[in-house]
């Protein structure tokens, strides 16, 4: 018997596998290939979407529930049908919180969409020392709202330092803590303070993908700084900033810790101050807590956003049409 006939008698007629070893005809000689099971993928997602469940689905289906119950903090609470809505229409807390909370956007929105582009443009220059400046207006969107908002409060007190200053100057002393439409600027001043930076890199990788060249051919046809920002970058960027406003529109109308810090748990003078977050929150805490009237003001709260929303997206859709 020839060689080349043990050769081919030992290694399966020849055939050899993808790594050019004999015996490669089957799954004999080779590697098997385990068959991947179906549930290999949800095995996977499984911790992310046991977090989702426990700390975001969980909660927006009980609080869909309770808003139709009269659940209190140790009572389970029996159903109510509407009762809950029916006396957020008679209480004037809510429209004060209501009225607050729109303000805040209107006051807030406008500031986080203009100043970050502005500032986005100011630092997106490469030149000398523009990273420190750069981290600098990043700074606050890393810090604590909790450190934040107690500087400011020492800024703006009474015996603060603005307040000092003032008072040198001959101006007098201005009750920014005391005075219920100063005290709601002053947070409105806090919340833009803080949001700049963050929304100011979100406009930077923007305007890194507008071309050069359109900048050059208006500045060929005699267009100004100005101009060229109205013409050139807005039409650009209007994507981003529509998100921007989305973002903020919601963050602004869910504000608490900027007013809860500077007008305290009351919420101001006489509670003139209060949003309807702080409102859920002193209204669902404690032993004696209506957590199914808080609820319902939790639900307000999210119909409102999602309607923010989508005013915003419907608003960019019309632009663009």
């Amino acid at each position: 018997m020839s060689s080349s006939t043990v050769s081919r008698a030992r290694g399966g007629n020849g055939v050899r596998d993808g790594n050019g070893l004999p015996g490669g005809g089957g799954v004999r000689g080779g590697s098997r290939v385990r068959r991947q099971l179906p549930t290999s993928p949800w095995l996977f997602a499984a911790p992310g979407l046991l977090i989702i469940s426990a700390f975001i689905l969980y909660p927006f289906v009980s609080t869909l529930v309770n808003a139709f119950t009269d659940r209190r903090t140790l009572i389970p609470g029996e159903f109510v049908g509407l009762a809950n809505f029916r006396e957020l229409l008679h209480d004037d807390m809510f429209w004060i919180g209501l009225r607050n909370s729109t303000l805040y956007v209107l006051g807030v929105v406008p500031a986080l969409v203009i100043l970050p582009l502005l500032l986005a443009l100011l630092v997106q220059k490469n030149i000398p020392g523009i990273a420190f400046f750069r981290s600098a207006f990043y700074t606050p969107v890393v810090a604590s709202i909790v450190v934040v908002g107690l500087i400011w409060v020492w800024l703006l007190d009474e015996r603060g330092l603005v307040n000092s200053v003032l008072e040198t100057i001959g101006v007098g002393r201005i009750g920014f803590l005391s005075d219920q439409w100063l005290l709601l600027l002053s947070a409105m001043a806090v919340t833009v303070w803080k949001g700049l930076g963050y929304y100011m890199i979100i406009y930077l990788a923007a305007l890194a993908n507008v071309p050069r060249e359109l900048h050059e051919a208006a500045a060929v046809d005699g267009a100004g700084a100005v101009r060229r920002f109205l013409t050139v970058t807005v039409p650009a960027v209007r994507s981003t900033m529509v998100l921007v406003g989305a973002l903020s529109s919601v963050a602004a109308f869910k504000v608490f810790s900027e007013v809860y810090l500077m007008a305290g748990p009351s919420g101001g003078p006489a509670g003139e101050d209060t949003t309807l977050v702080m409102l859920v929150q002193r209204t669902g805490t404690g032993l004696t807590g209506r957590v199914g009237y808080a609820s319902a003001i939790s639900v307000v709260v999210f119909v409102v956003t999602v309607a923010l929303m989508l005013l915003v997206l419907r608003a960019d859709r019309r632009d663009e049409s």
